[in-house]
């Protein structure tokens, strides 16, 4: 006998559990569905963002960056550290804690929620009238069925092509976020924001790391002045950066791995590691959605079509997150579940892509929101910059980290903010306040014009402001 329910979601990531609350607390009957096992098979909702992305690597990110501070900084302090060392298994170990907290703590709204929760792996069966069939292959073998179903299936790391992850020697982000111990020579392939992630945490642990980037600019979708400020910094500790490059052959070995490459100049290297990470990219997850039984439609990477609200090509189908168009951001999910519960039950859920911000959590942090001053010059924009370093903010001299800048850019007729891109300390928290000034569609001006607290990191978004006008205070 089959279960009904008015929602289903398949997936319980970032996009997936949030629409499931959402359209719970509208007074739907809804289950949500997920696959993910913790260490002794049991459930584990939270998807790649809670088990092996966003929060376990920010739980490294913190770790190696307190030994970090104890190994260079804290002598600055007039503090004295003797006989620091680094236990990576314990380091895992707690990051693997942080993990569990977040699973519990999602299975705990599930039950708040009154959300149905199905550990296993979801699939379509068929159309069924009123709504269509879903089989459950877990534990126990459920069938449900709803008359609305949202897919969250979300994203895999992309494999090199010929060097297939086997998360020991060749690492996808799950087998970087697993290691219990420093590689002395440790390759990335990518310089994303996966790749510099990790290559972070284990160059502060002591690893000697090499990024081989494809691309000739780093970080190519980033405001390339905030970009070529946070490259600076990189290699200044010690990350070694090679842009534009052509990789070979991968050859796998019991003690390491081989890298066979190609400078941009021409020239044919090797690069001989003990541990590889790859990360070139993500594909959506549609592997055994059995789309195919319903005529869900798919595009060519294997993404779900949707239009601008989500809805897929079938009635009542509807899917968010990574497995669909858009950037693969945890947060974009999330606005995404909300819209759609909220579009199910009636109203006008909505989602501006324009305002989503971006961070990559290394250090310095780099987050941005809005359009690039490349983008504008592509686009014909006529604008207006202005800059304002934290080597002039009272707070980043405090703090002792006064390396990078906010940049502000605005309409050069309307000055309403177009974009705004930090590399600094704390970058992602000051972001906020600008995603919340374009949602506003603020101006430079409005910025210029706030009372922010002194001294705090916030007061060098105040004064990037009114460098758009020329007129900084303290810089």
């Amino acid at each position: 006998m089959s279960k009904q329910f008015d929602v289903i979601v398949i997936g319980g990531g970032p996009g997936g559990y949030i629409a499931a609350i959402r359209a719970a607390q509208l007074g739907k009957n809804v289950a949500c569905v997920d696959e993910w096992k913790n260490a002794k098979g049991g459930p584990a909702p939270g998807g790649t963002c809670t088990n092996v992305g966003c929060i376990p690597s920010k739980a490294l990110l913190q770790s190696s960056e307190h030994f970090e501070q104890a190994s260079h900084h804290f002598a600055d302090h007039g503090i004295t550290v003797k006989g620091l060392s680094m236990d990576a298994a314990k380091m895992v170990a707690r990051k693997d804690a942080v993990v569990k907290q977040n699973n519990d703590g999602i299975l705990y709204l599930f039950k708040k929620n009154k959300v149905s929760f199905f550990h296993g792996r979801a699939s379509f069966a068929r159309a069924v009238e009123g709504g269509y069939e879903i089989k459950v292959a877990g534990a126990a073998e459920e069938t449900l069925v709803g008359q609305q179903i949202i897919v969250a299936t979300g994203s895999n790391a992309r494999a090199l092509p010929g060097a297939a992850f086997d998360e020991s020697m060749v690492l996808s982000n799950e087998g970087a976020l697993a290691l219990t111990a420093v590689p002395k020579k440790l390759g990335l392939i990518g310089s994303g924001v996966i790749g510099l992630e990790m290559g972070s945490v284990w160059r502060r642990l002591g690893a000697e790391v090499t990024i081989l980037e494809g691309l000739p600019e780093f970080l190519g979708a980033v405001d390339q002045q905030i970009a070529k400020e946070a490259h600076k910094a990189f290699v200044k500790q010690g990350l070694k950066i090679e842009l534009g490059v052509k990789v070979g052959e991968v050859k796998v070995g019991k003690k390491g791995v081989s890298v066979a490459w190609t400078s941009a100049k021409g020239e044919v290297q090797t690069l001989d590691v003990d541990k590889l990470i790859v990360s070139i990219g993500r594909v959506p997850n549609t592997t055994g959605l059995n789309a195919e039984a319903v005529g869900l439609k798919l595009d060519e990477r294997g993404a779900i079509v949707v239009d601008a609200d989500c809805q897929t090509n079938l009635p009542g189908v509807w899917a968010v997150g990574d497995v669909v168009r858009g950037p693969m951001l945890a947060h974009k999910a999330e606005e995404e579940g909300v819209a759609v519960a909220e579009r199910i039950a009636g109203q006008h859920g909505h989602v501006n892509f324009n305002t989503i911000p971006w961070v990559i959590y290394t250090s310095p942090e780099i987050a941005w929101v809005g359009r690039t001053e490349q983008q504008l010059k592509a686009d014909g924009v006529a604008y207006k910059a202005g800059t304002f370093p934290f080597l002039a903010n009272g707070r980043a001299r405090a703090l002792g980290d006064t390396t990078g800048m906010v940049k502000m850019l605005a309409d050069a007729a309307t000055d309403e903010i177009l974009g705004v891109h930090i590399v600094g300390p704390m970058a992602s928290e000051l972001i906020a306040e600008c995603v919340m000034a374009m949602e506003f569609r603020a101006s430079s001006e409005d910025i210029a014009r706030i009372c922010h607290a002194h001294p705090s990191l916030s007061e060098s978004t105040k004064e990037a402001a009114l460098a758009v006008d020329k007129r900084t205070l303290n810089f």
